[in-house]
């Protein structure tokens, strides 16, 4: 269980952890283990050398790096001098990063080696970047992090944390395509403590081992490792997703908790080896980004033995809102295809579009009120006023809850398609297309994947006389934006259908694919 008051803000998670436990493990990254009396070492380090590079409370540090256990020294140490920790999209191409740095203001960047050679492209056009550290080394111009921690200070900096205080910004998908950055503040995540210590997914016995293999540009992925070390549990960080190195670490560490999206999942039951895997510690498996199949369900449970909650939520608020318990994954129960009830804390209502709840049954927008939600988008002012009103963060989700209080999503207010946990938006695509050899016009929308939950469809006109292929049109996007936004495949069409103010009718697109499903997200 957290204890709020003894560690109400991040900045206070590894002190009072390694009084109470010094010597256990905090941190297990590929073989290297660190204890919480180290974790706080290195995040003073941290802090201390922050402070000497001339870091301000407020600015913000920049992580782009695969997942690494020295993640998390970074975002105590930023926490300890009042910085923020900005963890980027690695999957983001270079035009898209440079623009989250930039609007970020970091003014220190920590890359791992993969995204040397990009930073090198865009560093010239950062001018608020004071330094960059290597996690990797092989840079002799840039500083190597080990080196430049060790050579500071393990003296708590003793700077008192704030409430209103940022502690970490990532970065969503904008409508127009500009990402937006969420602002999370300490207040948020106290919050989010208060509210986590009352459920059962989020309860950690001190010593027990919990697998974030989440990445750490996502909330999911930083949450994992806090509410790890705030109940003096041990997290198991895995670089990425691979699904032979998971099973092989669930007995090997024991593994009492996990968080996998339903991809993952898939992936998990469709290995060779999995009956030969002991699973006897795990205890539970939580999941979210999108809903599980029940026959993807059953096997897993029946595979795993574990106890599974699906988890509903957006950076937004912390990636809280909704729950659905172990024992509603019954069949039995009914409510396999809903996302849960609110958060204990939580007021998650169904609204019209004049912000009135809907009667039990009808669709609406999904709005949540509660201490977690957002102290707003980043420099966005008129984004946050739209995002949030009276309290209320607006989701863009459409749902309706049925007369047990559970709620379901039913569609997107907004555009937004959502494959394997990623948020892609319709428009930023179109942008990248527009401009293709051959192509007149476009529309993207998102249709059924069973691995994915959703794929990304580009659904084109052709110029005339023209012939582009799906191929050639999937390979213009992917210079121009992450892989994972492009499309997977591509419909060609006389024309797009267009209401009479101009706009494209996607429901109309989206019609013939989703025809017989229940659920029309991913």
């Amino acid at each position: 269980m957290i204890d709020v008051e003894a560690m109400p803000y991040l900045a206070q998670i590894p002190g009072v952890q390694a009084a109470r436990r010094p010597g256990e493990v905090a941190l297990w990254f590929e073989g290297r283990a660190t204890s919480f009396a180290d974790l706080e070492k290195h995040a003073n380090q941290v802090a201390n050398g922050l402070l000497g590079l001339g870091v301000k409370p407020g600015e913000r540090i920049g992580y782009l790096a695969k997942n690494t256990d020295v993640y998390y020294e970074m975002l105590f140490g930023a926490a300890k001098v009042r910085a923020v920790m900005n963890g980027v999209n690695t999957r983001l191409a270079a035009p898209e990063v440079k623009f989250i740095l930039s609007d970020a203001k970091a003014a220190v960047l920590f890359v791992g080696k993969e995204f040397y050679a990009m930073i090198d492209t865009i560093k010239a056009e950062l001018p608020d970047l004071k330094r960059i550290i290597t996690i990797d080394g092989d840079r002799e111009d840039w500083d190597f992090y080990p080196s430049w921690r060790n050579s500071k200070s393990a003296a708590d900096p003793g700077i008192k944390a704030e409430g209103a205080d940022d502690v970490i910004q990532l970065y969503t998908s904008g409508t127009t395509g500009l990402p937006k950055g969420v602002q999370l503040t300490n207040e948020n995540y106290r919050a989010f403590f208060a509210q986590a210590k009352l459920l059962e997914w989020s309860s950690y016995g001190a010593g027990e081992a919990v697998m974030n293999a989440m990445p750490l540009f996502h909330v999911a992925g930083v949450n994992v490792g806090i509410l790890a070390a705030a109940q003096g549990a041990k997290t198991v960080i895995l670089r990425e997703i691979d699904p032979q190195v998971i099973l092989k670490l669930i007995p090997e560490h024991k593994i009492a908790h996990a968080f996998w999206v339903p991809a993952v999942i898939l992936m998990l039951t469709q290995q060779a080896n999995i009956r030969d895997v002991d699973f006897s510690s795990l205890k539970q498996v939580f999941y979210g980004a999108s809903p599980i199949s029940e026959a993807l369900l059953r096997t897993a449970v029946e595979l795993t033995g574990a106890r599974f909650t699906q988890l509903y939520g957006l950076t937004e608020t912390v990636g809280a809102g909704t729950f659905l318990p172990p024992e509603a994954h019954d069949p039995a129960w009914g409510k396999l295809r809903s996302c849960g009830v609110p958060w204990p804390g939580a007021v998650v209502r169904v609204v019209d579009g004049e912000g009135k709840p809907v009667p039990t049954g009808d669709v609406g927008e999904i709005v949540i009120k509660a201490g977690f939600v957002m102290k707003g988008y980043w420099n966005r002012a008129d984004a946050t006023k739209e995002a949030v009103r009276d309290g209320f963060f607006y989701t863009g989700d459409a749902g309706y809850f049925d007369e047990d209080g559970f709620l379901f999503i039913h569609d997107r207010v907004k555009d937004m398609i959502v494959s394997g946990g990623e948020n892609v938006y319709p428009a930023e695509v179109e942008n990248a297309i527009f401009g293709a050899p051959g192509v007149a016009d476009v529309a993207v929308i998102g249709v059924p994947d069973e691995k994915w939950g959703e794929a990304v469809k580009a659904i084109v006109v052709r110029k005339p006389g023209e012939a582009p292929t799906p191929e050639s049109i999937i390979a213009w996007a992917k210079e121009r934006i992450a892989a994972y936004k492009a499309p997977k495949t591509v419909d060609f069409i006389d024309a797009l259908p267009r209401n009479p103010s101009g706009k494209i009718l996607r429901k109309d697109l989206r019609e013939s694919y989703w025809k017989g499903m229940t659920r029309r997200v991913g």
